[in-house]
């Protein structure tokens, strides 16, 4: 047989191969805040100990069939990289300033390791969280909170920029647009803090900023805006610096209440991203401005105010040409009230419902240690079923191919 045949053979076998390959996003989300997955606390002062921990961590969702991560790299106006802007994390080394010794970049090493194994690597920063517990966070003179102390409000026990402040905006642009620039990651991801969480009985100390910049709108509509503008600067900002990375979204679960706007849910849930979180997220998917969404969909199958199962079917009707990647809960088969989740066919269930809607293009799981003591067998559910094979990554076809790797990921 000739050469020129044999090489014809194999690549119709390729293409076949490829053909054949499941096409599905499986993503982990990695939280250092607080060192809830990584870096474990006993390691701040051993770099080698925190890149080990990692790679078990990468080692073990890749046997799961994964093949995307979602690190946190700016939890709290801090940073898990040398930043030019902000100071190291102190959930590195134990203290917010301190660099890690002996030294290494924890971005670029993640980065790296992420994509030896074929994962995306989605850098994950909270826009506007400041400082997580004024009373505990270890803060560097260095910090912005110290530096500018005018563009931030205390609630909750916490900091955070006031989101009206267009002064704070431009500076977390400039901190996400210097990450995109200096590092080679595949996807900029936000969660579902923007305006905080609402404490009972507190209003968030804005109205300064409101009697300022409202010019007559009401203050919810207000504080939209000020939301959709963060999120236009940003999506500009990184198409600019580099135009495949990809910007996503993870909401809160329930965008809004159906007895509030006919195009809600039909839930009963007590926050909203529209109307407790000041987060139009339908409108940034409308526009183009973002990528994707994963909604933190992490009650289980029948609960009586927000099932996942309404909720799915909901979201799945309102990706408007984004990708939609569901966020699953898995962290509640580990809590002993979470009785649902104790049930070995929650998620599967939850899988097999999820693979019934061609809008939803895949998972994501909170949080990486969830996995660490195969609950409920789930481990062995995803290896030896739902993940048996590996999955490509599903292609965006809005945005060009990164061309430092035109190899496909997720083989």
């Amino acid at each position: 047989m000739s050469r020129l045949l044999i090489l014809f053979f194999l690549s119709i076998f390729t293409l076949q191969s490829i053909a054949q390959q499941p096409v599905e996003f499986r993503g982990v989300w990695i939280a250092t805040v607080d060192n809830i997955d990584w870096p474990l606390k006993q390691h701040y002062n051993n770099p080698e100990a925190q890149k080990k921990e990692f790679i078990r961590q990468l080692d073990m969702h890749k046997k799961n069939g994964m093949n995307a991560v979602i690190v946190q790299v700016r939890p709290a106006t801090d940073a898990f990289y040398p930043s030019p802007f902000e100071p190291w994390s102190q959930w590195l080394t134990g203290t917010q300033g301190k660099p890690p010794f002996p030294y290494y970049d924890p971005l670029e090493f993640m980065v790296n390791e992420s994509h030896k194994r074929g994962f995306e690597f989605h850098a994950w920063l909270n826009p506007y969280r400041a400082n997580f517990n004024i009373t505990r966070s270890s803060i560097a003179p260095s910090h912005i909170t110290k530096l500018h102390p005018q563009w931030f409000l205390e609630y909750g026990g916490k900091l955070y920029f006031d989101p009206g402040n267009k002064e704070g905006q431009e500076w977390v642009t400039k901190v996400v647009k210097d990450i995109v620039k200096r590092y080679d990651i595949d996807a900029v991801h936000m969660d579902d803090y923007f305006y905080p969480y609402r404490v009972a009985g507190k209003e968030f100390p804005d109205a300064k900023t409101f009697n300022l910049y409202g010019n007559g709108m009401k203050r919810d509509d207000w504080r939209r805006s000020n939301t959709d503008s963060i999120i236009v600067k940003l999506s500009k900002a990184i198409k600019e610096e580099k135009p495949w990375v990809k910007f996503g979204i993870s909401p809160f679960g329930v965008w809004r209440n159906q007895d509030k706007d006919p195009m809600g849910s039909p839930t009963k849930g007590g926050v909203t991203n529209y109307d407790d979180l000041y987060a139009d997220v339908l409108l940034w998917t409308k526009n183009g401005w973002i990528d994707y969404v994963a909604p933190q969909l992490y009650w289980e199958l029948g609960h009586r105010l927000v099932a996942y199962e309404t909720l799915i079917d909901w979201w799945s009707k309102h990706a408007y040409g984004r990708h939609m990647y569901i966020g699953h809960g898995v962290y509640r088969a580990l809590e002993k009230t979470s009785v649902a989740w104790h049930n070995p066919t929650q998620l599967p269930k939850q899988l097999e419902l999820l693979r019934q809607y061609p809008t939803v293009q895949g998972s994501v799981y909170f949080s990486s240690k969830s996995f660490n003591n195969n609950p409920n067998g789930w481990n062995d559910s995803l290896q030896n079923n739902y993940y048996k094979d590996p999955a490509l990554i599903p292609p965006m076809d809005w945005l060009p191919v990164n061309p430092k790797r035109q190899a496909t990921l997720g083989n």
